[in-house]
């Protein structure tokens, strides 16, 4: 079989070291590895497939002689991805810098993979509740077609790093010992509290989040006509995010038949059975690369419409699992650059 050489950049990072993880479960047939990360970063020691590894500041060199760059995220692909691409590595992004780029594929591998194929050096993994969303869409859509899709997401903490984690760990200390709660990472306290805002706000007063979840899904669909509204809320749990989609298709799928197309899908689990009080939630999905879908009952409003309910781990099949998996297409297509 043949070997790449990887280079991971933002190593030292949650989503870095993710993707470590995911590169080793899923044997991934590494060649040579490189790890790099900014200046602060330099010189810290990780481990991969047992091999010790030092990390690297990220430069311009950094891609010598690299067949696949994984950048974990950040502004990093933006300062370095075409120096990546001038020497050769396929890049695959992280961040939202190339997402809605009409020259850079935006793949889920469950939806997209051919577009893999096309790629000119850079290939965009997307946002991570568009891509928990990708899943279940792709498969209904399959199966009766979308016409309409009406999002509402759960987001835990995690997605804004490791000082959103530090966040709601101090304050909830802080409010159970009385003590005083001061926001820093997020605009209000985030402990026992939900705000609906994450990211900035922009044109119709949706925020950034929001109309990432719009425009990525549709690039990702190639359907530009598919109508999707969000409401993007930061929520008091530590990993895995959660989303609740009202679904309109053109064609009627009943509950029963949408559970049996849902659990056909690749990567998806179906978690669906009222009686038992069964259903997806974060706490069982982290740690996970599936998508778990429940609550999967039909909209009793309209003629052709359904609601599901979905959980996923953000860090994993949002981002790190993604973007091994885009890179395992690379390999299976035959698609890395000459160097």
């Amino acid at each position: 079989m043949k070997q790449y050489n990887v280079v991971v950049v933002g190593a030292s990072g949650a989503v870095g070291q993710e993707i470590l993880k995911v590169l080793e479960e899923r044997n991934f047939p590494l060649g040579e590895l490189r790890l790099c990360a900014t200046a602060r970063s330099a010189g810290k020691e990780m481990t991969c497939n047992g091999k010790q590894y030092v990390v690297e500041e990220t430069t311009s060199d950094s891609f010598n002689d690299m067949d696949i760059a994984l950048f974990a995220g950040g502004s990093a692909s933006k300062e370095f991805g075409p120096a990546a691409v001038e020497r050769g590595a396929v890049v695959i992004d992280n961040s939202s810098n190339f997402r809605l780029d009409p020259k850079v594929p935006l793949v889920v591998p469950e939806v997209n993979p051919e577009d893999v194929k096309w790629h000119q050096g850079i290939i965009a993994n997307p946002n991570c509740s568009t891509i928990i969303m990708a899943v279940p869409l792709k498969a209904i859509h399959d199966a009766a077609g979308i016409k309409r899709v009406v999002v509402s997401t759960y987001q835990a903490v995690s997605g804004a790093g490791a000082e959103g984690i530090a966040e709601l760990s101090e304050q909830t200390q802080a409010v159970l010992s009385g003590g005083a709660v001061k926001p820093n990472k997020f605009q209000y306290q985030i402990a026992f509290n939900l705000i609906p805002h994450i990211d900035v706000f922009q044109e119709l007063d949706y925020t950034k989040e929001e109309w990432k979840m719009v425009k990525e899904t549709r690039k990702i669909m190639h359907d530009e006509s598919m109508a999707i509204t969000a409401t993007t809320v930061r929520v008091p749990v530590f990993r895995s995010h959660s989303e609740s989609m009202n679904i309109e298709t053109c064609q009627k799928l009943t509950a029963g038949e949408a559970k049996k197309v849902l659990a056909a899908f690749p990567n998806i689990i179906v978690e669906d059975d009222p009686a038992t009080n069964k259903y997806p939630m974060p706490v069982d999905t982290s740690n996970k690369d599936e998508v778990f879908v429940g609550r999967i009952r039909e909209d009793n409003t309209i003629e052709k419409g359904l609601n599901i309910w979905v959980a996923a781990d953000q860090i994993r099949k949002g981002a790190a699992t993604n973007a091994v998996q885009i890179a395992e297409l690379v390999a299976e297509y035959g698609c890395a650059r000459e160097r």
